[in-house]
């Protein structure tokens, strides 16, 4: 039996090799929950302040010109996707990337931008 059928030009191998690679639901959902987070220009500014150093709310808001409960408000949200985490220092708040790998796909989307020029 061939792999590839005539009428639809369909590589039935290459298919279930494909079919493989795609995610879980449940990730798959995740990661567009992660995407559709870092496509705010504000959430993504708030990244790209946090790749060189570790920064509290009225920091990043002087930084960006906006107001620390906007500052406040998109933490939040990338804090409850694991994209940011904090630590208190008396009343402050200090943020951070969640790890590594925030800070390699925020640097590899630059590159392929940077490409496109």
């Amino acid at each position: 039996m061939t792999d590839t059928t005539e009428e639809n030009f369909v590589n039935l191998s290459s298919v279930k090799k494909s079919q493989k690679s795609i995610p879980s639901e449940k990730e798959l959902l995740e990661l567009s929950e992660t995407f559709k987070a870092l496509s705010d220009p504000t959430r993504l500014k708030i990244i790209c302040a946090l790749l060189k150093s570790e920064l509290c709310v009225g920091d990043i808001a002087l930084m960006l010109q906006v107001s620390d409960s906007l500052v406040s408000h998109q933490l939040r949200i990338l804090r409850n996707l694991k994209l940011v985490i904090f630590r208190k220092v008396g009343k402050a708040s200090y943020y951070s990337l969640d790890d590594e790998h925030i800070n390699r796909l925020i640097k590899e989307g630059l590159l392929h931008v940077r490409d496109l020029d």
